[in-house]
Order: C-alpha cells, then structure tokens, then sequence
C-alpha cells in the first residue's frame, strides 16, 4: 500500500473525470466538482490532467504515507500540514514514508483536491474510478501504481514546473470574481419580468444544504408567470431548475438525469468551480451569457494544460 486514511473527514470521495454516456439510463456522471483545481494538482504531479484524485471536504480527511511519494493540494484552502508543518498549496510536494497529512482550518473555498503522482488504485465501474454512494473510509488503503506508458502524461508543463502565470490565472478565475454566468434555459420566458430582473439585478449566496447533487441558491424568490407542469427532460451539470418554494438549485456532478421543474438557465462550465467554491456567506451576482463565449472560454482554459 502506498496511502493509508488516518482518519476520514465528511464527504471525501476518490473522483476522476466521470462516466460519461450512460445518463440515458438514469445513471449520473459524478466525477469533479471543481474540475479546474483538480486538473491544475495532477498536472503539477506529472499525472493525466484526468485521473482519479481525492476530493475533499472540512473537516477533511488525514493521511499516512506508506512510501516516498509526489503529491499536490490544489483548490480550497484548507490549511495543509505535513507532520506539524505547513505547506504550500498548488506546489510538487516530495513526502516521504511514514509522514502525515492532515488539514487544519478552511480559510478558502470549500472543496480542496490532494493529487498523488500514479495511478490510484481502486475499482473502477463504467469507466470511471468515481465514487457516488462510497465515500472515504477511515484505515481505507490506496496502492499508488506508476503509468504504464499509454496512460503516461504527456504534455512538458510538469516538468517545467508549470508556469506560475497559469496557476495564478487559474487561482483568480476561481476565487476572485464574484460573477457566475449564465445561458438562459428553455423556461427563462415562463419567468415573471420582476423574477428575470431579480436574477440579474439582485445578489445570491448558497446554502449550507449544497451537496454534490447540486447546490441551492438563496436571494430573491424568483415566481413564474402561471403555474405549468413541464415534461421531464434531460439535465446536467449546471442546469439551474427553479424549485417550487421560489429557490433556484444549480445541478452538480451527482445530478439526476432528468428533471420536471423549469429549467431557467445553465451555468457555463468554466463558472461552476467559482459556485463549487463559494462559501455560503460570499455574495455573487448571475450575468447573462452565450453559448459561443461558454465555448471559448473552455477551450482557452482547456488548452492551458495541454
């Protein structure tokens, strides 16, 4: 064994990228919540930008490790400590065998990634080695296997030590911008005039009931022009469904597959990790958007790691 957990934290999972093409009967993809910081601490390690990494939550899991490994903390701040000392995060990290792990305090952010250079060892199940019901356990064991040669990463960032400009452009574009965008959805016309004003006029917040199916946001109750019923359809990370209590709820990486409640509006995929990171006192405002920006944007980002 390369990694033991010490002791588990709440809701820490194993998470890749997820299994995709299977949504079509019932099941969701899981995968990151914060695609972004997790692809940013493999790349640091030398790993694919896609593979499995451990996901966590305050208070968050502790770690021994049973062998010399590279690893990397990325995301949240959770204050980091490596045998009573702290260390940096979105860093290469040499630990060496018998060394500790443990996380202090969550200074920023909510969701904080640990990448360990190889393969993490664990069953996988539609092609993704991401959990949905599991989650980590206390005394659970993870051998670190190295790449085999088609699995092994290919792209120089690592080692050039990933430039800094990255890391920082991707850090900002997380944690400094209190703007989420959005592409409106089939049922943004059914919404009253004052409820649209309302979403891009007035400030929200999430609730400390997010979990990764999806994440509730408080703000203004938002009503819509006359009562429907809609016919269930698909939906998917990002989807903004207005609930029937006025509320909007923003649909994560455990998502149903279909959904019956107005679908409003969808989250750009380069925003979610800014809402996966918010704390439920930090104050954001929604901002329209399009799909050709959406796609532009995730290419750009997408291209700083290859």
């Amino acid at each position: 064994m390369s990694v033991q957990i010490v002791k588990h934290g709440i809701m820490d999972t194993l998470q890749d990228k997820g299994r995709y093409g299977f949504q079509h009967i019932g099941i969701p993809p899981c995968g990151y919540l914060d695609y972004l910081s997790a692809q940013l601490s493999n790349v640091i390690v030398g790993n694919p930008k896609d593979a499995p990494i451990f996901e966590l939550h305050f208070p968050a899991s502790s770690f021994i490790f049973k062998e010399d490994q590279t690893i990397c903390i990325s995301g949240a701040n959770f204050v980091p400590v490596l045998n009573d000392k702290s260390v940096a995060m979105n860093t290469a990290i040499h630990v060496c065998k018998n060394d500790t792990l443990h996380f202090m305090q969550p200074l920023l952010g909510k969701t904080c990634y640990l990448a360990i250079k190889g393969n993490i060892d664990s069953s996988s199940w539609l092609n993704s080695k991401s959990d949905f019901i599991s989650q980590i356990k206390t005394n659970d064991q993870f051998n670190i296997i190295t790449w085999d040669a088609d699995n092994k990463k290919t792209s120089t960032l690592a080692d050039e030590k990933l430039e800094s400009s990255i890391i920082d452009n991707i850090q900002k574009h997380i944690f400094n911008s209190n703007e989420i965008r959005f592409i409106p959805g089939p049922q943004w016309n059914d919404l009253t005039t004052e409820s649209i004003s309302n979403i891009l006029k007035q400030p929200f917040y999430t609730s400390l009931n997010s979990n990764r199916m999806g994440y509730i946001l408080k703000g203004p109750s938002l009503k819509l022009m006359e009562e429907k019923t809609y016919l269930s359809s698909a939906v998917t990370k990002g989807t903004m469904q207005l609930l029937p209590n006025g509320e909007v709820i923003v649909l994560m990486a455990n998502h149903q597959t279909i959904g019956g409640y107005a679908n409003i509006g969808q989250i750009i995929l380069v925003d979610l990790p800014k809402l996966v990171q918010h704390k439920s006192d930090t104050l954001f405002h929604l901002n329209l958007t399009n799909v050709a920006t959406a796609h532009s944007e995730y290419k750009q980002m997408q291209q700083w790691f290859s």
